[in-house]
C-alpha cells in the first residue's frame, strides 16, 4: 500500500492520474446518459425465471404480443344519463381508431355496464402493446387515451385505471428519478461537507471525485446492460446513485481527515498524502470490500430484481473506492494546503482531536464502561420490540403511492360497481386437448367470477398444442384474497392429469414475487452476516471483536426496523411494507453500517499496538469520532433523499436505512462498541497475541 500511495501522489504521477480520470469522464459521460434507456422494468426483469407467472408471461407471447390493459372507468352517482351513454359510445369509436404509442385501438372492448337496472358505471378496455420500448411509452399511450376520454364533466367522473393506468402513474412517479436523486444527493453532500470542513474550497474536490465515479459507474453498467445481459431497472439505477454518493463521500471524509493529520506531522504534502493513504487505505479497502462482497451475495437471490441489484451496487461502490483512492488524493496534493482554507493545517501545529469532544467522551465512557454498554444494549433491545408492528407482506397499488393518483381513484370506482379484478385477469395456459377440463376447474374455483372465462383479445385460442384463456377475479387483483384465489386455481389445475396447466397474470406475479422474496430473506441475510464476519476477522486478525461487532450491528438493524415500523404505523400512516423491505434495509445497514466500526476498530488496533487496548480505544475514538459522525450524517442524508420520490417503498427504505445509519453513528459505534471494548480490554483481540501482549511488546512482535 505504501508503494501504491507514493505512485498515486508522486510529484509527476499525480498529473497522470488526473489526466487519466479526465479522459475516463469524457468517454463515460455520454454513455452514462444512456443508462435510463437500458433499464428493463417489465415483469420478467423482476421475477425469477422459474416462477410460474414468468413462464406464463413468456409462453403467452406465442399467442399474442405482450399487452397491458388500460381501463377507462365512467361513473355517475345517480345513474348514467342518455347523454352519458352517447358520450361513452362516441369515446369508444374514437378509441377504436387510435393507434398512437402502441395503443391497439381496433381491439378496444366495451363499454361494459354495471349490473344494476339503471347502470351507474361503465368500463372500456383499451389494450396497449408492450414491446422492448413499451415501458417507456406507457405514459404517452395513456395520455393519448386521456386526450379522447377527458376527465369527466359535472357529476360524471372519468378515470383511467387497470394495469395500464397504474403503470402510467408509476412511470410518472419515477419520471426524472435520476436527476431528482442526483440533485438531492449532491445537495446533501455539499451541505454536509461544508459543515464538516468549514471550507468552501475543500468540498469541491470530493464532489468532483464522486461525480466522476458516478458517471464512470453508470457508463460501465450501461455497457454491461447493453452487451452483457446485466439487468438494470429503475430500482437498482436509483440505489446506485445513492450508494456512490454516500459510500464515496464516506471514503473521502476518512482520507481527508487522515491527510489533515499527516499535514501537521510532515512538511512535504506528498509525503503526508503517502502516509495518509498508507494508514487509512486498509480501512477504506476493508470497508468497501465488505460492501462489494455483501452486494455480490445478492447474486444468490431468486428475485431477478434483487439479483440484478447486486452487481450494479458492487460496481458503483468499487468505482467510488478507486476514485477516492486515486483521483481525490491527486487533486488534494495538486491544490496544496491552501485548499483547506480558512482552517489550514500547518506543519507542527497540534492535532485538535486529541482534546476535542470525542476525546472527552472516551474518557467519560472509560469511567463505567460495563454500566454504559449494558444500559445502551437494553434500550436498543426495547426499541426493537417495535418489530411486532412490522407488516412486510406487500403493498397494494393504492398503498404504494403516498397520494391518490387517477388510476387508484378509478380502481376504487371499479371495486364499487364491478368485480374488483376487472382489467387484471388470471391468465391460464394448458394443453389444448385438456382445455375443457381446465376451464371447468378454473370456473369452479371460489374467487373466480362465473362466466368470465374468455380467450384474450387478439390472441389465437390454440397454438402449438396449447390453449390460452383469461378469468376475472372477484377480489381486487392486488389483494391478499386474490392471491389466495390464485393458489386455489393452481391447486385445482395442477392436479389434472396431462393438462400441464400454468396460471399467471398480475396477481400470480405478485404472489410469486412475495414467495421468492421470503426465500431470499432467509438465504441472503445469513450469507451477508457470514461475509461481514470473515472480513472483520481478517482485518482485525481476531475472532471475539468481529463477533461483538456483528452482534452490535444486528441489534442496530433490529432497532432501526422496530422504530421504523412504529413511525410508519403511527406517524406516516403507511399500510405496510414490501416483502423485500427487511432484506434491503438489512443489506444496506449491515454492509454500510459496519464501515464505521471498521474505521473505528482498525484505528483502535493501530493505537493498541503502541499504548495498550484501553488507551487505544480512547485515542481511536478521539481521532475518528468527528469524521465518522460526518460520514454517518452524509450517508443518512443521501439515503433520506429516497423519500423525495412519490413511492412508498422507496420512502420506507430511505427512512429505515437513514435511521439505522444514525443509530450506528451516534449510539452503536460511539457508545456501545466503545464501552464494550473498554470493558473487555485486551481480550477483545482473542485469539491474536495482542490479547496477551498489550501495547509495546505487541508492537515489537508486529514489526518483526
Amino acid at each position: 500500500m505504501r508503494e501504491v500511495a507514493r505512485l498515486l501522489c508522486g510529484r509527476r504521477t499525480k498529473w497522470l492520474v488526473v489526466v487519466f480520470w479526465l479522459v475516463v469522464v469524457v468517454v463515460a459521460a455520454p454513455l452514462a446518459g444512456k443508462l435510463m434507456g437500458a433499464q428493463d422494468n417489465d415483469a420478467a426483469s423482476w421475477l425469477p425465471s422459474s416462477a410460474e407467472s414468468t413462464q406464463v408471461w413468456e409462453e403467452s407471447k406465442s399467442f399474442r404480443p405482450e399487452i397491458i390493459t388500460a381501463v377507462v372507468v365512467y361513473a355517475r352517482e345517480g345513474g348514467l344519463t342518455g347523454a352519458d351513454r352517447d358520450r361513452i359510445a362516441g369515446d369508444k369509436r374514437q378509441l377504436m381508431a387510435l393507434s398512437a404509442h402502441g395503443v391497439r385501438g381496433e381491439e378496444t372492448r366495451g363499454p361494459l355496464y354495471d349490473s344494476r337496472t339503471a347502470p351507474s358505471a361503465a368500463q372500456i378496455f383499451v389494450p396497449i402493446t408492450m414491446d422492448e420500448k413499451g415501458w417507456e411509452r406507457i405514459g404517452p399511450a395513456v395520455d393519448s387515451v386521456r386526450d379522447i376520454v377527458g376527465t369527466g364533466q359535472g357529476d360524471l367522473t372519468v378515470h383511467i385505471s387497470g394495469p395500464g393506468g397504474v403503470a402510467a402513474d408509476s412511470a410518472d412517479a419515477f419520471s426524472g428519478i435520476d436527476s431528482t436523486l442526483l440533485l438531492a444527493a449532491l445537495a446533501v453532500v455539499v451541505v454536509m461537507l461544508l459543515i464538516t470542513y468549514r471550507s468552501p474550497t475543500l468540498l469541491v474536490l470530493p464532489v468532483v471525485s464522486v461525480v466522476a465515479a458516478l458517471l464512470t459507474a453508470q457508463a460501465l453498467i450501461y455497457l454491461l446492460a447493453a452487451h452483457a445481459g446485466l439487468t438494470v431497472n429503475g430500482q437498482s439505477a436509483g440505489i446506485l446513485t445513492v450508494l456512490v454518493f454516500g459510500a464515496g463521500t464516506d471514503y473521502a471524509l476518512l482520507l481527508v481527515a487522515r491527510y489533515r493529520e499527516e499535514l501537521r506531522r510532515h512538511e512535504d504534502r506528498h509525503e503526508a498524502m503517502a502516509r495518509a493513504l498508507h494508514r487509512a487505505g486498509p480501512a477504506v479497502l476493508a470497508s468497501s470490500g465488505t460492501v462489494v462482497l455483501s452486494m455480490l451475495v445478492l447474486l444468490a437471490a431468486e428475485m431477478n430484481s434483487t439479483r440484478g441489484l447486486g452487481p450494479v451496487a458492487a460496481i458503483g461502490v468499487a468505482i467510488a473506492l478507486i476514485a477516492m483512492l486515486s483521483l481525490l488524493p491527486a487533486l488534494l496534493v495538486i491544490f496544496d494546503r491552501w485548499v483547506f482554507w480558512p482552517a489550514v493545517p500547518h506543519f507542527g501545529t497540534p492535532e485538535p482531536t486529541e482534546h476535542g469532544f470525542w476525546a472527552r467522551t472516551g474518557h467519560q465512557l472509560a469511567l463505567h464502561p460495563r454500566r454504559i454498554w449494558v444500559a445502551t444494549a437494553l434500550v436498543l433491545a426495547a426499541l426493537s420490540l417495535g418489530l411486532v408492528q412490522l407488516r412486510a407482506a406487500g403493498l397494494s397499488n393504492a398503498d404504494s403511492f403516498p397520494d391518490k393518483p387517477d388510476s387508484i381513484a378509478g380502481q376504487e370506482v371499479q371495486n364499487r360497481y364491478f368485480p374488483a379484478g376487472s382489467g387484471s385477469p388470471l391468465v391460464v395456459i394448458a394443453a389444448a386437448d385438456r382445455s375443457a377440463q381446465v376451464r371447468t376447474a378454473v370456473e369452479g374455483t371460489r374467487g373466480v367470477v362465473p362466466g368470465s372465462l374468455v380467450v384474450p383479445p387478439g390472441a389465437r385460442p390454440v397454438h402449438d398444442g396449447r390453449a390460452i384463456f383469461e378469468a376475472t377475479l372477484a377480489d381486487a387483483a392486488d389483494s391478499g384474497q386474490a392471491e389466495r384465489t390464485v393458489e386455489r386455481v393452481r391447486d385445482a389445475v395442477h392436479g389434472l392429469p396431462g393438462a400441464d396447466a400454468r396460471v399467471g397474470g398480475d396477481t400470480a406475479a405478485a404472489l410469486d414475487m412475495d414467495d421468492a422474496t421470503r426465500h431470499d430473506n432467509v438465504l441472503i441475510i445469513p450469507l451477508v452476516l457470514l461475509v461481514v464476519l470473515i472480513i472483520l476477522a481478517l482485518v482485525l486478525r481476531a475472532l471475539l471483536a468481529p463477533l461483538l461487532l456483528v452482534a452490535t450491528v444486528v441489534l442496530s438493524f433490529a432497532t432501526a426496523l422496530g422504530v421504523s415500523a412504529l413511525v410508519f404505523r403511527h406517524v406516516f400512516d403507511y399500510a405496510g411494507e414490501t416483502t423485500d423491505f427487511p432484506l434491503f434495509v438489512f443489506v444496506f445497514l449491515v454492509a454500510l453500517g459496519i464501515d464505521y466500526n471498521i474505521f473505528l476498530t482498525t484505528r483502535i488496533r493501530e493505537e493498541a499496538l503502541h499504548q495498550g487496548t484501553r488507551a487505544g480505544v480512547v485515542t481511536g475514538l478521539a481521532a475518528t469520532g468527528a469524521v465518522i459522525t460526518s460520514a454517518g450524517l452524509v450517508l443518512a442524508g443521501t439515503f433520506a433523499v429516497l423519500g423525495t420520490l412519490p413511492v412508498v417503498a422507496f420512502a420506507e427504505i430511505g427512512f429505515a436505512v437513514a435511521l439505522g445509519v444514525l443509530l450506528d453513528t451516534f449510539v452503536v459505534r460511539s457508545v456501545l462498541v466503545t464501552s464494550l471494548f473498554l470493558d473487555i480490554g485486551p481480550r477483545v483481540w482473542w485469539p491474536h497475541r495482542l490479547a496477551r501482549e498489550d501495547g509495546g511488546a505487541a508492537r515489537k512482535r508486529e514489526a518483526v
